[in-house]
């Protein structure tokens, strides 16, 4: 681009040297001849500089500016190509120009980047799932030995509180190495989902029923405030998964007495789920981090409430899986609300009622 430039400056210079050798002679020669007064030297430059200097000037800064627009195409392709990569696309390559240039040089850097970053992500993932693959068996047996053990009444009451507080732990840990690894499948690519036509109605009536059961230890009530017939089409045991985790944070963080909102509709050809609680509500600088692995934001990570952090990550996927978007929004003190929108499919049954 520099010599390109360059040699269209040197051109350009080149043909007014040329033109003010030719004006210089030609006046010269009528000088000679008495055509023409002896005039000063610089108002015949002056001149040749107004009528063509000042053309041959915005024409450079035209070419130039052309020129500059084209040496920064590549980058602003280069950066919305990079801005498009992200962990669910590793295997994206940013485009190269072919020609040879620096901005190649930088472009094959960034991919070796991403190609190394996409090998460790991938042993991260392979670790993940073997060590959860790992540490079923020994959880499984453990559960039996424990359960077993509870069913003997030799054992005291402190004796068999401790172990029923074990085995509560062992769930716990059941619970989370089953999440880590459908999570770990999903990112590998594992994970294929049915696709059927589902009654999405039906199955947030049932999560809203199995919610009262889960309830109940609580104080916590639940409102299924409205549930219009919407199909869409899924995997019908994912979706109740989904439901199920949404439900349960719902019921999980919320306030003594507090109350949980179910609403189902349709909005312009998506089903949208919103549940909604009366909980403690959620700082704005934790939002960003709601769906992260293992985050939890209730204080202190209270041992009060049973989780593991799993829930909305799983919840997340499940939803990106189907084609849809959830979001979360809160107030501290105030309502915290979980947004689920999905295609919905154009049938009638989808009409509100």
């Amino acid at each position: 681009m520099l010599w390109w430039y360059a040699g269209i400056l040197l051109v350009s210079l080149g043909l007014m040297a040329a033109v003010l050798k030719h004006e210089w002679d030609e006046q010269r020669e009528q000088i000679r001849k008495g055509i023409l007064k002896d005039e000063p030297v610089w108002e015949e430059v002056g001149e040749v500089m107004l009528y063509y200097g000042v053309p041959t000037a915005l024409l450079m800064l035209l070419v130039g500016g052309w020129l500059l627009r084209k040496a920064l195409m590549p980058i602003g392709a280069l950066t919305e190509a990079a801005e498009r990569i992200n962990l669910d696309n590793l295997t994206s390559r940013l485009p190269r120009t072919g020609t040879g240039d620096e901005l190649d040089r930088l472009t094959d850097v960034f991919n070796r980047m991403m190609q190394r970053l996409q090998g460790s992500f991938a042993h991260v993932r392979e670790f993940t799932l073997d060590a959860s693959h790992e540490l079923k068996t020994p959880l499984t047996i453990m559960r039996a030995q424990l359960e077993s053990a509870l069913r003997d009444e030799a054992w005291s009451a402190p004796q068999r509180e401790l172990i029923g507080s074990q085995l509560d732990e062992i769930q716990r840990l059941t619970k989370i190495v089953d999440g880590l690894a459908l999570l770990a499948r999903a990112d590998a690519g594992q994970l294929a989902l049915k696709s059927e036509t589902v009654s999405l109605d039906e199955l947030v009536r049932e999560s809203v029923s199995d919610g009262e059961v889960l309830a109940r230890p609580s104080t916590v009530s639940l409102d299924l405030r409205r549930c219009d017939p919407v199909t869409i089409q899924g995997d019908r045991h994912r979706l109740r998964q989904l439901l199920l985790n949404v439900t349960e944070n719902a019921i999980k963080y919320n306030c003594e007495k507090g109350n949980v909102i179910v609403e189902l509709g349709r909005a312009d050809g998506f089903a949208e789920l919103r549940v909604s609680n009366t909980g403690p509500g959620i700082a704005p600088e934790k939002l960003p981090r709601v769906f992260d692995r293992f985050y939890r934001c209730d204080p202190a990570h209270s041992n009060e409430t049973d989780g593991c952090g799993l829930g909305l990550s799983i919840a997340k996927w499940i939803v990106r899986a189907h084609g849809g978007t959830i979001t979360l929004t809160s107030k501290p003190a105030g309502e915290t609300a979980v947004l689920v929108r999905l295609p919905a499919c154009d049938m009638p049954s989808d009409t509100a009622t």
